[in-house]
This record gives C-alpha cells, sequence and structure tokens, in this order.
C-alpha cells in the first residue's frame, strides 16, 4: 500500500508540473503575442534628411516624419524616442535591438525586405537626378563619364547599381558616395562632382531654400520607390499596431494637414 501511495504522489506531483509548465508556456505566449509590452520605442533616423527628420538651427529635431511620429504615439499609445544613428548601420540597429523603428525617408527595396518588415507606404517617391543649372548634362545618357555622387547605403545607390549599362558608363564605373546627401550636395555646389542622384522629396527642399535658379532636376530618373516604416522581422503585433494607428492619422486628416506644412499640399497615400 505504502508504494502504492508514493507511486499515486509521484503521478500527481508530475501531473501538476505539466499543468503548470503549460500555463508558463501560455502566458508567455501570450506576451509574446502582444509584442514586447514596451512602452516606449526608439525610432533611428539620419538627422541630416531634409526635410524628413533634420537639425534646425536651434539644434531642435524637426520634419514630416517627426511631426507624423508624433501624431502616430498618441494613437499608438506607446511613446516615440527620436534616436540619431549611422544610416549605413540602420538594419544592424534594428536586428540588434538598439532602435525598435528605421523612420526617416526609408524606402521599400526588395533587398530590404529580407531584412525587415515593412509598414503600410505613407509617401511615394522617385529617385532622381540633379545637376547644376549651367550643366551639360541633359539626360540619363549624357552621365558618360560624369562623377555622380549619392548617399552610402541609401536606396539611390541601389537605384543606379540596378542599372548597370548607365552606371558603367560613370566615370571609373562607379558612383561617389557620402555620409549624406547634404554633403553630395555641397560637392555638386563646389563642382567637384556633375551630378547627384537622391529622393525627390529631398531635393525638392533642399533645391527650394538653396536658390531653384541654381539648379535643374532631368525628367529622366532612376526609378520610383515608395516610403514605409522598418520593423524587427517578426514582430507581428507591433507591425500590426503600428500600421492601425498610421491609418488613423492617415482617415483622420492630420497626416494631410502635416504634409501640407512640409510640402505645401497633401501627397499622403491613402
Amino acid at each position: 500500500m505504502k508504494k502504492s501511495k508514493l507511486i499515486n504522489k509521484i503521478l500527481i506531483a508530475a501531473t501538476i508540473l505539466t499543468l503548470t509548465s503549460g500555463l508558463v508556456a501560455c502566458s508567455n505566449g501570450a506576451k509574446n503575442s502582444k509584442g514586447d509590452g514596451k512602452t516606449e520605442l526608439v525610432m533611428g533616423l539620419d538627422d541630416t534628411f531634409v526635410p524628413m527628420g533634420f537639425k534646425d538651427n536651434n539644434g531642435e529635431l524637426v520634419g514630416f516624419d517627426i511631426d507624423l511620429a508624433k501624431a502616430v504615439e498618441k494613437k499608438l499609445g506607446k511613446k516615440i524616442k527620436f534616436q540619431s544613428i549611422d544610416w549605413s548601420m540602420k538594419e544592424s540597429e534594428l536586428n540588434n535591438g538598439n532602435i525598435d523603428l528605421i523612420w526617416n525617408g526609408y524606402s521599400v527595396t526588395a533587398e530590404r525586405k529580407t531584412k525587415v518588415d515593412f509598414s503600410d507606404v505613407y509617401l511615394n517617391n522617385r529617385q532622381v537626378i540633379i545637376t547644376l543649372a549651367d550643366s551639360k548634362i541633359n539626360s540619363k545618357k549624357d552621365l558618360a563619364g560624369a562623377k555622380v555622387g549619392a548617399q552610402n547605403q541609401s536606396s539611390s545607390v541601389d537605384a543606379i547599381n540596378a542599372d548597370k549599362e548607365t552606371l558603367s558608363k560613370f566615370n571609373d564605373g562607379k558612383v561617389i558616395t557620402y555620409e549624406t546627401n547634404n554633403d553630395a550636395l555641397m560637392d555638386l555646389e563646389s563642382k567637384r562632382i556633375d551630378a547627384v542622384v537622391a529622393d525627390e522629396i529631398l531635393a525638392r527642399y533642399y533645391i527650394k531654400g538653396r536658390g531653384e535658379s541654381k539648379y535643374k532636376v532631368l525628367k529622366e530618373d532612376f526609378g520610383n520607390e515608395s516610403y514605409a516604416v522598418g520593423i524587427k522581422k517578426g514582430n507581428t503585433q507591433l507591425l500590426n499596431d503600428f500600421n492601425k494607428a498610421l491609418k488613423e492619422v492617415i482617415k483622420d486628416g492630420t497626416a494631410g494637414e502635416i504634409s501640407k506644412k512640409w510640402f505645401g499640399q497633401d501627397i499622403v497615400v491613402k
């Protein structure tokens, strides 16, 4: 009898342990299904990318994406903290957990889709070619032998590299890369390079501020693209929650008003 009772106690203990483990697993699963439970999300950005996110004359972060993020955080119920990063390391920063969002004129590309999950698109864009007004470059074929600049690790570089025929005709058969778009455009002004390839949204804003008579934007370009927010792969709950908040900001007209502030018109993707 004693042996039978001992066996029964062991079986009961094993059953309790199994049930407890199951409850813990369910609890963890529930937590994971709701994301990481963070109340603050870190947004990684290039703080030189006008007009999306940049430092003004007072050193304050301003821009379209900054204002949009502030609107989204109210709907999302999470505080968004702005963190300047090395843009060439953005995906590594995200995957290492140093930031939660890549959000600063972040273009959707096939290569980037393998590294991050993208939110819904909120702006459309294209990769334009900028030269000085008196330049003899008027088309892509005129870039033969030209020194062409672009921001390092940007979608501009990806777009250029995708057009292998045009790239092969550049000076030395390569694009000259810079840490920031501003650096590239300054070299263009100084005539150290002949053209710059950059996001049209940035280019138009930059040209408007520096004097439209100094530059020209060619009719030909290196392709259309879209802006979205990068989120770590597998964080489905954050992705869904973010998209819901973004849709609400677009639907209630807030995003459109922010667009009018920065671009003079509502160019937000509905």
